[in-house]
């Protein structure tokens, strides 16, 4: 929009100090401060018995996490008190940050800081949550690595900020509080509506699958330990060692001969081509991979007991981390009919308790554990036609569900520019 010649429209300029260039155009009225000017470092060692431990993450100041990592030295903390503001300093902790409604300790990984003066902490505080301000935070950091990186105070006391007048601080950070807060309030909702569908798709395929589609046919008598519910009378019941076998033909081609195929617990298998190039799996060779054709099924060993099994559309090459069945005779194996069943919450309930490991995300279940498993065998032509329906059925529960996640992330950029454009003086508020 171009500008309409009216004076009284607020004037910017430039501010061309080295370190305040990730600011940009500012407001004339505006004032560029260093961070050390309106903040002062707290740097009081207490212990967590005394002062309850507490957890900056991306959403603030909380009470210690559980999932914390703890120490046995209780008394190499940091003072924080209430309106404190206080930032990890590590860069694998990014956007970590917030203002304590809390008196309490936290780790010494985080500066702690007060408050100088007349300001307005909500203003500064949506001002360092900005992706702008943590790449600038990031900028001033040292380390060999960048999960090692470390931003301290001597470096972020240096960090140029804006200054807005006070009164207008606190309309930003009151204006800034009411929106973000319905944003908030609408991705939380549809968060909740998307684990709704989640549900219901895992309710309809449960269903479908163990009692097929023709609900007069009594379906009480047979059970598996697993399945928590009875299964068709008119069913059979084999171990997977009976319907599928492990292929285990391997591959020599180069890795640009061959189409590459990654598992995911939420997609299933999906080709390498079909994913954004930052995610999928990162092969430098494909020498010793496992060979995949259409209707084989694909089980990650570890991760099955979080779902990450499905059969595959394509010929390809997958990791030789996964097993790869094939179907033992396709005249009674439908592999879309065992894609929906072996993605059931009980199916991978069933895997895990089969499983065993060191820790969770490094539990496997093997072969011989995973061939043992006991699974209805519908006729041939129920499993089919208990696929097409859950093809069509399913696939529409996905379309709403990729369309609410679209929103999600939509809200979630709106949300971020509005904090940065408000914040720095892009957008000034009436």
């Amino acid at each position: 929009m171009k500008d309409s010649g009216n004076k009284s429209a607020p004037k910017n300029k430039f501010l061309g100090e080295k370190n305040c260039e990730w600011i940009g155009l500012i407001p004339e009225d505006w004032n560029v401060n260093k961070i050390d000017s309106l903040y002062s470092l707290r740097s009081t060692k207490v212990n967590d018995v005394d002062y309850p431990p507490l957890s900056v993450t991306m959403k603030g100041i909380v009470p210690q996490l559980a999932t914390a990592a703890k120490t046995d030295d209780h008394d190499n903390r940091k003072l924080v008190k209430k309106g404190d503001f206080a930032i990890n300093s590590r860069s694998d902790r990014r956007g970590s940050c917030g203002i304590s409604d809390y008196d309490g300790s936290v780790s010494l990984i985080n500066i702690v800081l007060t408050p100088r003066g007349q300001m307005n902490p909500r203003y500064y505080n949506w001002l360092f949550h900005t992706e702008q301000f943590a790449d600038e935070f990031y900028k001033w950091g040292h380390g060999i690595v960048n999960d090692l990186w470390t931003t301290r105070w001597q470096d972020m006391k240096h960090i140029f900020i804006v200054s807005p007048p006070l009164d207008e601080q606190k309309k930003i950070a009151d204006y800034l509080d009411d929106r973000c807060s319905k944003i908030d309030e609408i991705i939380t909702g549809t968060t909740a509506s998307i684990e709704d569908y989640k549900k219901l798709k895992q309710a309809i395929i449960t269903e479908a699958v163990t009692k097929g589609l023709n609900k007069d046919i009594p379906s009480n008598n047979l059970v598996l330990d697993w399945c928590n519910t009875g299964i068709r009378d008119d069913w059979q019941i084999s171990q997977i060692r009976y319907l599928f076998k492990l292929r285990s033909e391997k591959n020599y081609k180069p890795l640009k001969e061959v189409n590459l195929i990654s598992l995911y617990t939420d997609k299933g298998v999906i080709q390498n081509s079909d994913l954004e190039q930052t995610t999928g799996n990162r092969a430098v060779t494909a020498d010793g991979y496992k060979l995949v054709y259409p209707d084989d099924i694909v089980v990650n060993i570890i991760l099955c007991w979080m779902g990450a099994i499905g059969r595959s559309e394509y010929q390809g090459v997958t990791s030789p981390a996964y097993d790869v069945y094939e179907p033992i005779d396709k005249n009674n194996v439908c592999s879309r009919y065992y894609h929906y069943l072996f993605r059931t919450n009980n199916f991978a309930g069933k895997c895990y308790t089969l499983g065993r490991g060191i820790m969770m995300m490094r539990w496997r279940t093997y072969s011989s554990e995973f061939r043992s498993i006991k699974v209805p065998v519908p006729p041939l032509s129920e499993q089919k036609e208990i696929a097409n329906y859950l093809d069509k059925k399913i696939g529409n529960i996905d379309d709403i569900i990729t369309e609410k996640t679209g929103l999600i992330e939509d809200l979630k950029a709106y949300k971020k520019s509005l904090i940065y454009e408000v914040v720095t003086g892009k957008k000034r508020i009436k």
